[in-house]
């Protein structure tokens, strides 16, 4: 958080003072040699920098919106697997209930320490996968005891979708766009950010008006994309549609 807002405010200091470079260096050209043919390139450069800013945002923003419909998906998929632990053989259920219980607590865990304490996600982490593999062998253990030959069919692909979904969201979670795209989004932006100041170079006294609301509109823009990207960091928070998951911990106690 401290660092996303570190990042904003260097942002906006540096377009305020690329748009302060390119008036004072269009201070010092004449009129005609300011405005010859200007037009076209000014045009070009702010049309890529609205187009990068519109696939960016249009694509952290789907991103998002995938991240948020895993933690349903994968809530779904635990309350399924907690269901169908019913048509195990009854001394065989208590035990997997309470391995599923602390399967739950782990995933809650791994989320709520990912950013605070990545050593401690990774322990999480790591208690998920036995605990998958121990749920697993217990489950299907007891499901060949089972006298209904479709218990097994039913258990074992409950519980491959809530171990599935776990790979599934781990990508998502680290699926961003190349730093590439970050650096042209930054050069776009100081680029217009000169030619929007030399732009205004043909008044001698500043805009003060206009120049901070273009640093802050585009700073802001940018910044929203970033948010959506990472939404366990910034303003733009994921983490509070993990309750799903919690509510559903609750209901298995």
């Amino acid at each position: 958080m401290v660092t996303f807002m570190a990042v904003t405010l260097g942002l906006v200091l540096l377009l305020i003072a690329c748009l302060e470079a390119g008036r004072r260096l269009r201070m010092r050209h004449t009129a005609d040699e300011a405005s010859s043919g200007l037009g076209v390139i000014d045009g070009a450069i702010f049309g890529l920098l609205g187009l990068l800013l519109a696939f960016a945002f249009s694509g952290a923003d789907s991103r998002y919106e995938a991240r948020r419909q895993l933690i349903v998906t994968e809530t779904n998929a635990i309350g399924t697997a907690w269901l169908r632990i019913d048509l195990l053989p009854a001394e065989a259920q208590p035990a997997i209930r309470q391995d599923m219980r602390s399967y739950v607590d782990a995933r809650i865990a791994f989320y709520r320490d990912l950013n605070d304490n990545p050593a401690r996600a990774r322990q999480d982490a790591a208690a998920t996968t036995a605990l998958q593999t121990k749920i697993w062998g217990e489950s299907t253990a007891a499901a060949r005891q089972s006298p209904l030959a479709s218990t097994l069919p039913l258990v074992a692909q409950s519980l491959n979708d809530m171990i599935d979904i776990t790979t599934t969201r781990s990508v998502a979670l680290n699926t961003h766009p190349p730093l590439a795209i970050y650096i042209l989004l930054l050069v776009l932006a100081v680029a217009a950010s000169l030619v929007a100041g030399y732009g205004m170079g043909d008044r001698r006294r500043r805009s003060w008006l206009h120049t901070l609301v273009y640093a802050a509109a585009l700073t802001m823009t940018i910044y929203t994309i970033l948010d959506l990207e990472f939404p366990r960091i910034g303003l733009v928070r994921i983490d509070r549609y993990d309750k799903v998951l919690v509510d559903q911990r609750g209901s298995m106690n």
